[in-house]
C-alpha cells in the first residue's frame, strides 16, 4: 500500500469511528484539507509535466504533512519555490533521484524542513 493509499485509508477509518458532529469537524479538517492539498500538487499544466524527481520531492511533501500549514491556494506556489530551492540548495539530491531512481529521505527532509522555515505562508492558511 502506497502512503498515500494509506491517507486516504486512514480518512476513511477515522471518518467511519465518528460519534459526533466535533469529531465529524475534526476529521474533515484534517483529512480533506489534506486532499485539496494533494489535488493541487497533481495538477500539472497542458504540455509542461513536472520532472520525474520534481514529482518525486512534491508528492513526499505532500504525504508526510509538510504542507499542513500551506492554504490549498498557495500549494502552487510552495510547489514551485520549492522546486527552485531544491534546484539551487539541494542539485545533487535532485540528480540522485533522476539518476538512480533512490529517495535519500533524509537528505530531502532536511532540505524540506530548512525550505519551509523560510516559505511564506498566506493568512488565509494560518486564520
Amino acid at each position: 500500500m502506497t502512503h498515500l493509499e494509506t491517507i486516504l485509508a486512514a480518512a476513511r477509518t477515522a471518518l467511519a469511528a465518528v460519534t459526533d458532529t466535533v469529531g465529524l469537524e475534526q476529521v474533515k479538517a484534517r483529512y480533506l484539507g489534506k486532499s485539496g492539498e494533494l489535488t493541487e500538487l497533481l495538477k500539472q499544466g497542458l504540455n509542461s509535466p513536472l520532472s520525474v524527481e520534481a514529482q518525486v520531492v512534491v508528492l513526499y511533501a505532500g504525504t508526510r504533512g509538510y504542507l499542513d500549514g500551506v492554504a490549498v491556494t498557495d500549494v502552487r506556489r510552495y510547489e514551485a519555490d520549492l522546486l527552485t530551492y531544491l534546484d539551487a540548495r539541494y542539485s545533487g539530491l535532485m540528480t540522485e533521484i533522476r539518476e538512480t531512481g533512490k529517495l535519500d529521505e533524509d537528505a530531502l527532509k532536511a532540505a524540506l524542513e530548512e525550505f519551509g522555515k523560510d516559505f511564506d505562508v498566506s493568512s488565509e492558511a494560518s486564520a
